[in-house]
């Protein structure tokens, strides 16, 4: 059965809160791990079967912490991991899109296949005090998450991708 892994940062609790929704809906349907992005190496990424990769959006790119992990495993695993699946998702505060194209450019470096597009969590979060505040996200704002996660799994389990 192939493992799914969950790849994730967060500075202010949003992204987090993502990553474990698709975490915790995923565990029932097989073998799923939840690292944080600064402790994923890159035999992580071979033992892996499809990921789902979680990151804010920090002034409207990708965030380093994220781009960091991206940058130290590129290329020990470059062209050992094609054809695998992936999903992202983005906790933004008004847009994420470009931090979606962000991680999809590496993605489509890697040869991985994207299974849906990319989930977009808005906080609204605009002032200064907003951005930096601990997020709470509700369990309605997280159900497509709950939803990934468990897709994403069963996929997996199933040989679908």
């Amino acid at each position: 059965m192939s493992q799914l892994l969950i790849i994730y940062h967060s500075r202010t609790g949003g992204a987090r809160q993502m990553a474990e929704a698709a975490y915790q809906a995923a565990q029932p349907e097989g073998p799923t791990r939840l690292l944080q992005a600064s402790e994923a190496q890159p035999q992580d990424l071979l033992e892996a079967g499809g990921f789902i990769f979680c990151a804010p959006e920090n002034l409207a790119a990708l965030s380093g912490q994220m781009k960091e992990f991206f940058d130290r495993c590129y290329y020990p695993v470059l062209g050992q991991i094609e054809g695998r699946a992936y999903a992202q998702m983005i906790c933004a505060g008004s847009d994420g899109s470009n931090a979606a194209r962000q991680l999809a450019r590496i993605a489509t470096g890697w040869r991985l296949k994207e299974v849906q597009p990319p989930l977009i969590l808005c906080t609204h979060a605009q002032t200064p005090e907003a951005i930096l505040t601990e997020k709470h996200l509700s369990a309605k704002q997280l159900e497509p998450c709950t939803d990934l996660g468990q897709a994403m799994q069963a996929g997996l389990s199933m040989g679908m991708f």
